[in-house]
């Protein structure tokens, strides 16, 4: 880069195990084993980065549209989506800083691209702890919903949910401002993996028991119309590929960037962890992947808000 700014704090000391490394690479050493480093273009993240952005967009814009769709499920999937809008705008915006940088375009004060950097920091931890914590709060809501049916508008008053986005929006600034601050603290780290762990933890735990119930239903279903056991495995199998596609999307999505986050703990100056340290703006391109396929899986999946997409496309035109 021709201008020697301040480097990234916490996401850019992690793509590497010295302080002083450049955020887009690593420094090379001869003694070194052969890494498969995967070289995403910067055009590519930037169309990504893009996609997730109108995408999102057209979510929360649905969402506030249709008087239908403001209940606690639906309130918890725009915040999902504000989050995901989030990460892509701060990851977009520091691309475009750091092209705009390089190629001699912007030129600017050490202590301004500082504070900016700083900034866009807080901004990009901060949504990707909103974004984990909203995906818990589906999970959450979806299991209410099925084992306390019954009970659950008078456990999901929207003064109680309101109150829980308030409290995860407050959190996720908080604590990405404290992260940013220690960025080299160990403790930072270990917060932050252990934060995804449990993520990961409370979703399959609350998806597979949802799963467990629904084909105990339609085992039930099955014996009330004395129908064959085919039809329940159908059923089982149509449940599994759906909590496949759940739990498998955000594995892939987040796992290799806590990963990444793991080993910059166990094993920081390993030549081998070197290698995965040189993927790190790979693992940023998977969590834009996340923000334009968490839509689809929890949005657009609603029929009432494709409706309203819809119009709100047509009356756009």
């Amino acid at each position: 880069m021709p201008l020697q700014g301040p480097q990234r704090r916490l996401l850019g000391s992690l793509n590497s195990t010295l302080p002083a490394t450049p955020y887009l690479g690593l420094t090379t050493n001869q003694t070194e084993p052969p890494c498969l480093e995967v070289s995403i273009p910067d055009g590519l993240f930037l169309s990504l980065g893009l996609v997730s952005l109108v995408e999102n967009v057209l979510v929360v814009t649905a969402i506030a549209k249709n008087r239908n769709l403001h209940s606690p499920m639906y309130y918890f999937i725009c915040c999902l989506a504000v989050s995901d809008l989030l990460v892509s705008m701060s990851n977009v915006l520091e691309m475009a800083i750091l092209l705009l940088l390089e190629a001699g375009v912007l030129a600017t004060r050490a202590s301004v691209l500082q504070q900016l950097d700083n900034v866009i920091d807080v901004l990009i931890c901060g949504s990707m702890v909103s974004s984990l914590c909203f995906l818990g709060g589906i999970a959450v809501d979806r299991y209410i919903s099925i084992f306390y049916a019954l009970r659950y508008h008078s456990i999901m008053m929207l003064p109680r949910v309101w109150r829980a986005i308030a409290a995860i929006w407050v959190v996720s600034v908080l604590s990405s401002t404290l992260f940013i601050a220690y960025y080299n603290h160990t403790a930072v780290l270990l917060c932050l993996v252990t934060f995804f762990v449990a993520m990961l933890v409370l979703m399959a735990v609350l998806y597979v028991h949802m799963l467990a119930r629904a084909c105990q239903h339609a085992r039930g279903i099955a014996r009330l119309h004395k129908r064959q056991h085919p039809i329940h495995q159908g059923f089982g199998l149509k449940g599994a590929a759906t909590l496949t596609i759940l739990l498998g999307v955000f594995f892939l999505c987040w796992g290799p960037f806590f990963l990444h986050l793991s080993l910059l703990i166990l094993c920081p100056q390993h030549p081998t962890c070197g290698c995965v340290f040189k993927n790190f703006k790979l693992f940023l391109t998977l969590i834009l992947c996340s923000a334009i396929v968490d839509p689809l899986i929890y949005a657009f999946r609603s029929q009432e808000l494709r409706k309203t997409l819809q119009e709100v496309l047509l009356c756009s035109w």
